[in-house]
């Protein structure tokens, strides 16, 4: 059976309670949080953080405090942000990978106007410090990719050497600057990626269901959790990120794959 890994997704940087009350903030409610997917079967957690305001950031110490408590409670993979404060150095936007060593990190390959009000900066030259960074300290990049031209950056940064092969591909489809969540545009993003690349999908808001299902039929992995949607269906929202993982684990089932553990996606990801 083929092994469909589900990567959650808890917080992300922008949503706050009043968007949905369930959302975990502080690194107490992510590391229990987290634990509660991956008992309902996630095998990474992407990470991103708080301050004591509820806004975005990249404080060092908050990653190390998740960080440790998610691993006292369970094996899940850690995939650590680099981009969640859009006000955020280079330096500091690299700093938790060098303290807490995830598994993996986010390697954002491009820049884009975000949001239709603001600019998300990945500079070539940060790009490829953060590469050199994430090889020095064993971190694998996630490349999250929101348009085709990303894709064709991180070809140029293969054969720099800044990545190395296998890539694992992450397709962010509907964020507002970057691709619609069309399964015509997955297909197509996907069709543009190295034939040894592993991948996997989401789609923002009310295209999050459409897209998983698209993305199980074509043999990639899934993404889900209340940073990219918060609702479990039409004006319903969700009840806990655990809900969300449990539906895309029903869904790999019922597509005839298993579900993949940690250890599972370690191998599936060409982890050390």
């Amino acid at each position: 059976m083929k092994k469909t890994i589900i990567t959650v997704a808890p917080t992300g940087a922008w949503p706050t309670k009043e968007n949905n009350p369930n959302i975990p903030m502080t690194p107490k409610e992510i590391a229990e949080d987290v634990f509660e997917c991956y008992k309902a079967g996630a095998a990474i957690c992407h990470l991103h953080m708080r301050d004591d305001e509820g806004k975005g950031t990249m404080d060092t110490k908050k990653f190390e405090e998740t960080v440790a408590l998610i691993r006292e409670k369970c094996d899940i993979l850690i995939n650590c942000t680099t981009s969640g404060d859009l006000n955020a150095t280079d330096e500091t936007r690299q700093a938790h990978l060098k303290t807490c060593k995830p598994n993996l990190a986010s390697y954002d390959c491009g820049s884009m106007n975000w949001m239709h009000n603001s600019l998300f900066i990945n500079h070539p030259k940060f790009l490829e410090e953060l590469g050199m960074t994430m090889q020095e300290y064993n971190v694998k990049p996630e490349i999250e990719i929101f348009d085709a031209g990303m894709i064709y950056n991180s070809m140029y940064y293969l054969k720099k050497g800044v990545l190395k092969a296998p890539v694992h591909y992450q397709f962010v489809l509907g964020a507002a600057g970057g691709s619609a969540a069309t399964v015509e545009n997955l297909v197509y993003l996907k069709g543009l990626i190295p034939e040894c690349s592993t991948w996997g999908a989401l789609g923002i808001g009310k295209q999050h269901v459409p897209i998983m299902l698209a993305a199980v039929a074509m043999g990639g992995h899934l993404r889900v959790g209340m940073e990219d949607n918060v609702y479990w269906s039409n004006g319903v929202l969700a009840e806990s990120n655990a809900q969300l993982v449990k539906r895309a684990a029903d869904i790999i089932r019922v597509a005839g794959n298993e579900v993949a553990t940690p250890a599972d996606a370690k191998e599936i990801l060409s982890l050390s």
